[in-house]
């Protein structure tokens, strides 16, 4: 079935179709066939243009976390309401080793993957050697792991190489959830030294999941739609939907009219004057949560691109340009907060009044004090490079045409180039952008380290600063600080320095507005980094 982006109602027969109901179904009668179909399966409308990959390894991305978390399952998580303390999941217990090197888990006794084979610490191992040998970003959140060894059936451990590094709450993330290793390796999957250049599994995971979640993906058309169907063997338990489908939206108005007529049971991408439109639909709630997510533009300093952006007092004059207030209270109606940097809100070290005092605000002279300062005066042009996608119920391009303007007013001026999400994050990850990048970061776990050291270790070369080792330094020892309040002083600290540095501006921190038809009672959102708990949804 072909899902076009003007996200017309399912006819029946595509209901059907979809729903894998096929011929059989003319036995029935249209509409109690129709009726079985919506009844069984949870769909959703959301802008999944970013989804480019759903092998867990390989994923670093907006979207996809949400079909992760519901097809695979980590061996520690984060409940919704507490970002702190992780709970159980594949794994029952955990304590540091014997020699204080790393971390010792218990499995869960008797769970099973969708395939029906049992979890083994075999999996396991298979799960983060192959992460750790494909050398992907996911690596990166957990460097401080040098291997799994096996301790016996139902025990492994995560010998580290930085013992004093956090690791459990990044545990939590869906890109380290279990996979199958015997089907995995199946279809060309390695844990082999080589895997980088060797591992062949990402196509077939694109396509199939090989993990314990209540779901299994069955189906995956970019830009169009994601399948999933129900886990009979969960641990948990069988989820309540039979099946669930994302369909994809690029335009907030077509899902406005699909969740209205029911086409779709939760909208992901609406602007806040959408949601305000439903106050008086009886069918239609709103689900808020703030979230730990932001979008930000990220700044070159490279001058063989742009030779004004390479003078900091250049990219601090835009951080003093930008009407945050604007876009925070204007075009999302207010359902946002701002942090200073890449520490968002309500984490240890990032308040309201941080960022207040730390953070770019809008002054319009001192931007001009700061032009003339990096020897442009007059200004001087710059591309602002996005992705054709929305998020947080915003388009990048209406965000984009708000900093050109705003820009504009001290004469900076910004050529927008919009772009596929792919070439975007190519691009960008690269270090081939040639001026800003608007993008968004949401946290695959809860924890500051994960954030700070994205900055100096990554997005550092996308950006192309040489990050001083005092900087580094910095973040080290604030994550390594088991006092709260002295942690909280060297991240405000950090924080500062890298507002002064004006390599990413951050420009909002959205507060997640999910309208949600009645007919389904049970709908948690979670701000861990994949905004909802698909198997714990319950129909009404």
């Amino acid at each position: 079935m072909e899902l076009d982006e003007t996200a017309r109602p399912i006819a029946r027969r595509d209901v059907l179709q979809l729903l894998g109901l096929g011929a059989g179904s003319a036995l029935l009668p249209a509409g109690q066939a129709y009726a079985q179909a919506r009844g069984a399966t949870l769909v959703l409308g959301i802008d999944i243009s970013d989804t480019i990959t759903l092998d867990p390894v390989r994923q670093a991305q907006y979207t996809a976390p949400m079909t992760l978390a519901a097809t695979y399952d980590p061996l520690v998580t984060l409940t919704p309401g507490d970002y702190i303390e992780p709970k159980p999941a594949l794994a029952t217990a955990w304590t540091r080793t014997p020699d204080g090197k790393g971390w010792r888990f218990t499995l869960r006794e008797g769970v099973k993957f969708a395939s029906g084979a049992p979890v083994t610490a075999e999996d396991v191992q298979f799960t983060f050697e192959r992460l750790i040998r494909m050398k992907e970003q996911t690596q990166q959140y957990v460097k401080a792991i040098d291997r799994c060894e096996i301790v016996d059936v139902k025990t492994i451990d995560l010998v580290m190489n930085d013992p004093a590094s956090p690791l459990l709450n990044i545990l939590c993330a869906p890109s380290f959830g279990i996979t199958e290793k015997k089907l995995a390796m199946q279809h060309g999957g390695s844990m082999a030294a080589d895997a980088k250049e060797t591992d062949r599994a990402t196509e077939w995971l694109n396509q199939n999941s090989a993990g314990t979640g209540p779901y299994r993906l069955v189906r995956w058309e970019r830009n169009q739609q994601i399948q999933l169907v129900r886990n009979p063997h969960h641990w948990r338990g069988a989820p309540a939907y039979e099946r669930v489908v994302i369909r994809h939206f690029s335009d907030s108005a077509a899902q406005l009219l699909a969740i209205r007529r029911g086409d779709i049971q939760a909208a992901f991408n609406l602007i806040p004057e959408q949601i305000a439109t439903l106050k008086d639909e009886p069918q239609v709630r709103a689900e808020r949560l703030p979230s730990l997510d932001f979008v930000y533009m990220a700044i070159t300093q490279n001058p063989e691109f742009n030779r004004a952006l390479a003078q900091k007092a250049c990219r601090q004059a835009i951080g003093h340009a930008i009407d945050f207030d604007g876009i925070v209270n204007s075009m999302l109606g207010g359902a946002a907060l701002r942090p200073a940097h890449f520490l968002p809100i309500g984490v240890n070290g990032s308040t309201e009044t941080v960022a207040r005092e730390v953070g770019f605000r809008q002054d319009l002279d001192k931007a001009r004090q700061l032009l003339q300062q990096g020897g442009f005066a007059e200004g001087f042009e710059f591309e602002i490079a996005y992705g054709n996608a929305a998020v947080a119920g915003v388009s990048y391009q209406l965000l984009a045409q708000k900093i050109q303007a705003d820009l504009g007013r001290v004469g900076i001026r910004a050529k927008l180039a919009p772009m596929d999400q792919v070439n975007l994050r190519t691009s960008f990850t690269t270090g081939r952008a040639q001026g800003g990048v608007l993008t968004f970061w949401n946290p695959p776990a809860v924890e500051n380290e994960l954030w700070a050291a994205a900055v100096v270790e990554r997005v550092a070369r996308r950006v192309h600063w040489t990050v001083p080792p005092e900087m580094t330094d910095l973040v080290k020892r604030a994550a390594q600080e088991t006092d709260k309040a002295k942690a909280a002083a060297l991240w405000v600290e950090w924080q500062r320095a890298m507002v002064d540095q004006a390599n990413h501006i951050i420009l909002f921190q959205p507060i997640y507005q999910i309208a949600v038809r009645n007919a389904v009672k049970e709908f948690s959102l979670t701000a861990a980094g994949w905004q909802v708990e698909i198997g714990q949804a319950k129909p009404a």
